[in-house]
């Protein structure tokens, strides 16, 4: 084989060698930005307990607010949908004044007191308005139903409640609790509907 022929191989080769290289590559990132299946997410209350999910016009798309059907919204114990690592946890925003002392005390903006959970898969939960600093630090691992707060109204927020997100590879979805979804996927309109808590131990 002469000379030419020799770098014409070798040339070939190293382009074959790039071009499987980079399918190769292609197909790792999208196999790690591909989302996993969805966890069994909870509702993020205590279990057994009966809360109203509802959403309104300028809410935002698969948005959920929840309320305690009986008693005190404030204080109550808001919990992890399922388990995973604590990604966020402070101030989204400004706290504003609303407390039980002075519920109708000056908004803040954004969610207030707020935690962010990683579930894997590229599944994560958000929880808003709680009333106090999270009981949950960012690296924590918690588990399904561990307690990462209480219920508030900081933030932007008229009145003591949990706002709650569920997203897939950073878009929300539709929240789904015990392995059924929610109904909630629009605010163009109000909606309100009633779910038990199965988020037991």
């Amino acid at each position: 084989m002469n000379t030419t022929a020799a770098r014409r191989g070798t040339a070939i080769g190293a382009g074959i060698a790039i071009v499987l290289t980079t399918l190769l590559g292609i197909l790792v990132v999208d196999r790690l930005r591909r989302a996993g299946p969805r966890p069994l997410f909870q509702l993020p209350v205590a279990c057994g307990e009966t809360w109203r999910l509802s959403t309104y016009p300028g809410h935002d798309d698969f948005d959920v607010d929840l309320f305690p059907t009986e008693g005190e919204s404030w204080g109550r114990p808001v919990l992890a949908a399922a388990g995973g690592t604590v990604t966020v946890s402070g101030i989204n925003g400004s706290l504003g004044g609303r407390t039980p002392e002075k519920p109708n005390g000056p908004k803040g903006r954004g969610g207030g007191y707020w935690v962010k959970i990683d579930h894997g898969g590229r599944w994560e939960t958000q929880y808003l308005h709680m009333l106090e600093p999270p009981l949950v630090q960012v690296g924590d691992e918690v588990a399904p139903g561990q307690q990462i707060g209480k219920v508030g109204s900081t933030g932007n927020s008229g009145a003591p409640h949990l706002h709650h997100e569920q997203r897939r590879a950073g878009e929300k979805m539709e929240t789904w609790f015990g392995g059924e979804p929610s109904g909630i996927t629009t605010d163009d309109e109000e909606v309100e509907l009633e779910r038990v808590s199965a988020n037991c131990p």
